[in-house]
């Protein structure tokens, strides 16, 4: 990924909010020089430095047979940037850009099958999803007809070795532009915009609103 210094984001705590607020992640994996790539939930664990995705696949896709390295992105906020909105526009010669946050987890993919770790990942799943939307169904095990749909599943952990976090979030600018753009972004009527707005009034708290 390219990633210009002003945007490395090095805080590991901004990447447990990145998954927790958006943990549906895009899995690409290379196989005979062919790119495969999967959009799917997972569920994401960090202690310390070490983290893990769990998640699975349907055992018919192509991907589910893969074992080894691999490239997980979670997404977060993203939202346009236009010139107009900067203080400065006219005498630094402004154009159009985008803001957004993201997460590139380079690590090793291990496949699993057993019914029992299967049944446990689809019931975490729930647990964790079923919260965010009210519901309360979970994976009842000793029902015959559930543990049978098991079958056709297979999942994954994903054991990451490497990350590279960008915020994009107009550090690049004098303060002023960076105040203006996140008062627009917070007037606009998408989440998203509104929260690149929040991302960038934290830096800018953060380094105490210094330049």
């Amino acid at each position: 990924m390219y990633l210009p210094r002003a945007f490395d984001e090095t805080d590991l705590g901004a990447l447990d909010r990145l998954a927790a607020a958006d943990a549906f992640a895009t899995l690409v994996t290379v196989r005979d020089d062919a790119p495969q790539v999967s959009h799917l939930p997972v569920l994401y664990a960090r202690e310390g430095e070490r983290i893990e995705l769990r998640g699975h696949w349907a055992r018919p896709n192509p991907q589910a047979r893969h074992a080894g390295a691999a490239l997980a992105i979670l997404h977060g906020p993203h939202a346009y940037i236009s010139p107009g909105w900067y203080p400065d526009k006219e005498t630094a010669a402004r154009v159009p850009t985008w803001n957004y946050a993201v997460a590139h987890l380079h690590g090793q993919l291990h496949t699993f099958d057993d019914e029992a770790a299967l049944a446990a990942l689809v019931d975490d799943l729930s647990v964790r999803h079923e919260a965010q939307v009210g519901g309360d169904w979970r994976f009842e095990s000793e029902r015959d007809e559930l543990r049978r749909q098991l079958r056709g599943i297979v999942g994954f952990r994903f054991a990451v070795e490497r990350i590279e976090l960008k915020f994009k979030l107009s550090q690049n600018h004098p303060l002023a532009n960076r105040e203006n753009v996140a008062a627009q972004l917070q007037a606009q009527d998408r989440e998203d915009s509104r929260a690149v707005a929040a991302l960038m009034r934290e830096r800018m708290a953060a380094r105490g609103r210094e330049d």
